[in-house]
């Protein structure tokens, strides 16, 4: 076995029983700290406070999912120094989506066979042995939005990914993925005691700024692969059935644009008309203005036009 089996193996693709354990705790535990959240309503009297840790982490995190795992080590659509690539790391990480190199691994083969035989979370993809009519619909979405997630890890994940095997920094973090989880718990816990002085605040906190956010964050991104692959606008021609989302294109901080994305993989604004707020695009050309950013990749007027649909 490589080195590179090795790791993704260490990163989630090993035992399915103990991948599908850990999977369903990572989707039902959100679920059961919301459900903590309401009881609590009951006896502790609501603070804003606590909204604002759940939002600045859904914030914070959501665009470490966008702009870090996606656009900057998936797409390469702009390039960065090896501290704010750990920093983009770090903070995707702990939006506990998975770590970075599997992360970015499924994402690319999600490219290469996009609504197609071998793409990792499609809501049209299918099999013989797949149910048809309604049931093919609805499980179709399923599939496509958390089913995939209990699947089995693919072996051949490390040709997709060999830049990131081979960096060092990338590499850490992916390997000290639940480090990252942690402390992205952490953080909101700590927040919650420190400004409201009391431990029912690290409580809080914790549920609030971490599950609650966590159950947030994740749905929003999975309605990227099932959303965005069945209802919206295709403004340029794609070989799928990739939509932009209005909703989820403001939610997702510019993710939900994604027939623009799928038209153009490698550019870092998806939002492509003045109106389509695209936060992570924002972020970006923000990083480029203090140097933090360079090589930022837009598609020419040229191949605007080419790829756009005549109405």
């Amino acid at each position: 076995m490589t080195a590179a089996n090795n790791e993704l193996e260490a990163l989630g693709g090993g035992c399915p029983p103990r991948v599908r354990l850990i999977m369903l705790c990572v989707v039902i535990l959100p679920f059961v700290g919301l459900a903590a959240v309401i009881a609590m309503l009951w006896h502790v009297p609501f603070q804003g406070t606590y909204l604002a840790i759940m939002v600045g982490m859904y914030v914070s995190t959501g665009i470490g999912i966008g702009t870090g795992f996606h656009r900057l080590f998936t797409h390469r659509s702009f390039s960065a120094g090896p501290y704010v690539r750990f920093f983009w790391a770090a903070l995707g990480s702990m939006a506990i989506e998975g770590p970075l190199t599997t992360w970015v691994a499924e994402h690319r083969k999600h490219h290469q066979h996009s609504d197609a035989p071998g793409d990792p979370h499609s809501p049209h993809a299918r099999h013989d042995d797949y149910p048809t009519g309604i049931r093919g619909v609805v499980w179709g979405v399923w599939h496509a939005h958390v089913g995939w997630l209990f699947e089995k890890t693919p072996r051949d994940l490390e040709r997709y990914v060999p830049d990131l095997l081979s960096d060092p920094g990338a590499s850490f973090v992916s390997r000290t993925y639940w480090m990252w989880v942690a402390l992205g718990l952490i953080i909101p816990a700590v927040l919650g005691g420190v400004l409201t002085g009391t431990w029912t605040g690290a409580l809080l906190g914790f549920l609030w700024g971490g599950l609650v956010r966590t159950l947030v964050v994740h749905h929003i991104t999975w309605c990227i692969n099932s959303v965005c692959h069945l209802w919206g606008t295709r403004p340029f021609r794609t070989r799928d059935e990739s939509r932009d989302n209005p909703i989820f294109g403001i939610l997702a901080f510019g993710e939900g644009w994604h027939n623009a994305h799928h038209a153009f993989p490698t550019s870092a604004r998806h939002g492509l008309a003045w109106w389509k707020l695209d936060i992570n695009y924002i972020v970006i050309r923000a990083m480029a203005l203090v140097g933090l950013a360079h090589n930022v990749r837009l598609p020419s007027p040229d191949r605007l036009a080419e790829r756009r649909r005549v109405k």
